[in-house]
Formats: structure tokens, C-alpha cells, sequence
């Protein structure tokens, strides 16, 4: 479990066809300092497992079924990502509980930047639209961020990126067009899934 605040961007150094995986190498100082094999890695959304460790170079295998649903599958050597570790049971949750499985991907439709944030629209995809709220909690790319406006039609959502975030994750610099990792707020789900279990039909 994390909490989509992101704790540094690593870069991609590696890159290995496994035929029905990757290996994929990361340069993290901050995830790495205390990171064990086995240990789980939120890179850009995906929950991934540390399989291999050297210095600050964490690898773990990406299986073809996580390639397919997520925007891993788009990364080149040289590719930056956003990285956090798990949270433990001391860690302060300043976003919200983000399990780092994927629900879909989407393009990022415009940006228009102001003296002290800036607004990015995404598409919303049909498969999530519906667990999307104006001022509820979505994971973008693993980041943690608020849905600042919402299409009445659920065509496209926006969120307001402070300085910080523009700075300190990959969002920053990603254009419209680019591909991102969604993952919606994994409470409306349960409650969902809650109510139709209550339903008598």
C-alpha cells in the first residue's frame, strides 16, 4: 500500500526483453537506501517487486499483463519515473490509500498554466468514470492528486498541479498527448462492490 506522495523521479538504466516480461532497471538513492529483495516499489502507479539490487539500481520483472495495462510498457532507457516506497504502519498519509494496481490508462488532453499552479485535463476513460468525483481522490501516474473539475459528461476530468508537483514528479514534464497510469480511489470501489452485494436482485 502507498500513499501517492511521491518520494523521488528515478531513471530507467536498463531495460530487458524476457519474451513474456521485462526486466527493468531503476536509479533510486531514496528507495534503494533501505530496500530489500522482495520489497514492493510503486513506480509511476504499478506496484512492482524487487528482485535484484546493486548500489541504487533497484530491477524488478514487469509481467505482460501489467505491459498491457499500464504505460510501463512506453519506457526507454533514459525514461524518468516517479518512485515511493511502501508505507509502514508510522508512515503519515498525506495523500490517500493507493494500492498501486492499475485500473486503466488515459492521454493527457491540455495544460494551461497560470502564475502559481497549472491545470492539466485528462480523458476520462468509461471504465472509471464512474468512481470519479469532483474534489475526490485519484492516482495519477502514482501521484496522489485531486479531481479540481469534472466533465458533467464524464469525457475528461482536471486536477491543479502546485509548484511542488510540477518540480518533483514526472507530470511536470509530460505533454498533451502522453500517456499516463490511472488508478481510482480504491474506497468507491468497495463501496460499490458493498452495494451490490446489498442489492435483492
Amino acid at each position: 500500500m502507498f500513499t501517492g506522495i511521491i518520494e523521488e523521479m528515478g531513471r530507467v538504466v536498463a531495460l530487458e526483453d524476457l519474451g513474456d516480461s521485462v526486466r527493468i532497471s531503476i536509479d533510486g538513492p531514496i528507495v534503494t537506501s533501505d530496500a530489500s529483495l522482495g520489497d514492493s516499489i510503486c513506480v509511476s502507479g504499478v506496484c512492482l517487486t524487487v528482485m535484484d539490487l546493486a548500489s541504487s539500481v533497484f530491477s524488478a520483472d514487469v509481467m505482460a499483463q501489467t505491459l498491457k495495462m499500464s504505460a510501463l510498457g512506453d519506457l526507454q532507457i533514459g525514461s524518468f519515473v516517479n518512485l515511493e516506497r511502501a508505507l509502514t504502519p508510522t508512515t503519515r498519509l498525506g495523500g490517500h490509500m493507493v494500492q498501486g494496481h492499475v485500473d486503466a490508462t488515459t492521454h493527457i488532453v491540455s495544460r494551461s498554466p497560470s502564475e502559481h499552479w497549472e491545470v492539466v485535463r485528462f480523458e476520462l476513460p468509461q471504465t472509471i468514470a464512474r468512481y470519479v468525483a469532483a474534489r475526490g481522490s485519484i492516482a495519477i501516474d502514482g501521484i496522489s492528486l485531486t479531481v479540481s473539475e469534472l466533465d458533467p459528461h464524464h469525457s475528461w476530468f482536471e486536477v491543479s498541479l502546485i509548484p511542488t508537483t510540477i518540480a518533483s514528479t514526472t507530470l511536470g514534464s509530460k505533454r498533451a498527448g502522453e500517456t499516463v497510469n490511472l488508478e481510482s480511489d480504491i474506497l468507491a470501489r468497495h463501496v460499490e462492490r458493498l452495494m451490490q452485494s446489498m442489492d435483492p436482485q
